[in-house]
């Protein structure tokens, strides 16, 4: 009998993970739609409902959020009509027409206090809106979808946007010295290799969670010396203590994630944030 051909149908193709892995779903699926938030907002549930419904996809990608971190806590009503109320209504499309849906979540779901590495069993304490209103999301998606998967990563960076590496490599370039906290700890995630995580997901056959992060885990101050070295950019890093800000989330002190799930499912390595730093840095 042959492998059943997948259609798949993907939300936020312009994000940060959403755009490379709008690449790899069309390269693979001939019949794949890959929706921007013009396109297919998941918070018209009218209209996301009809096109769901038109487009028969079998497998849903859901890279659709709200991200800032700091900009959830400002605006909490919107942060859960993105991140939960938008997630239960594109699950429950999904449900509609039989389809598995893949969604992704984050390492803020976390309160941080733990030290050894997350894995999947752990229950989430989030510390934040943003933190609270993905939770919400990842328990919405599975109480409307029996034949889910829930993605958590961690620290994303690459593409030309806002983040903490292009961040660091403005200052460091402007010859200005840093300040960068050494009590966050976590796993930088170059987002073209949690894409092609994703991808390889997206062929396997699990229901669950899990989760993925490049493998081993730094400081924030740690990773801004790595991203100033690998640039060939010397400036003062000094290393400080996080201090809480009125209007900021808090962050989780140690996020890191045990991706020993993900490894032992697809049987795929897992490079090491440096190297996939140092090819981020080479490819700009």
């Amino acid at each position: 009998m042959s492998e059943p051909i997948i259609h798949p149908l993907l939300t936020g193709s312009a994000g940060q993970v959403g755009s490379v892995l709008a690449d790899l779903l069309s390269q693979r699926f001939p019949r794949a739609v890959c929706a921007t938030r013009v396109e297919l907002d998941i918070t018209d549930h009218d209209r996301l409902n009809a096109e769901v419904e038109r487009l028969q996809p079998n497998v849903i990608v859901n890279c659709a959020a709200m991200t800032d971190v700091d900009g959830c806590e400002r605006e909490p009503e919107r942060a859960f009509r993105v991140n939960r109320d938008g997630s239960r209504a594109l699950a429950r499309a999904a449900s509609s027409v039989g389809a598995r849906i893949i969604h992704m979540s984050t390492d803020f779901v976390f309160d941080g206090s733990q030290q050894s590495p997350y894995d999947e069993e752990v229950i989430p304490r989030p510390l934040s809106v943003y933190g609270r209103s993905k939770w919400d999301g990842e328990q919405a998606v599975m109480q409307e979808v029996d034949d889910h998967v829930i993605v958590r990563t961690s620290w994303v960076f690459g593409g030309q946007g806002p983040g903490f590496v292009n961040a660091v490599l403005a200052r460091g370039r402007d010859g200005r010295p840093l300040q960068v906290v050494t009590d966050q700890i976590g796993g930088p995630t170059l987002r073209d290799d949690l894409a092609e995580a994703v991808l390889r997901l997206v062929e396997i056959p699990y229901r669950g969670i899990i989760h993925f992060a490049n493998a081993g885990h730094c400081s924030r101050h740690e990773f801004a010396q790595q991203i100033l070295r690998e640039a060939g950019i010397s400036v003062p890093v000094e290393p400080i203590a996080t201090v809480p800000v009125a209007g900021q989330a808090r962050r989780p002190a140690c996020s890191v994630l045990d991706t020993s799930r993900y490894r032992r499912l697809t049987g795929a390595g897992v490079r090491h944030w440096k190297e996939a730093l140092r090819e981020y840095l080479d490819a700009r």
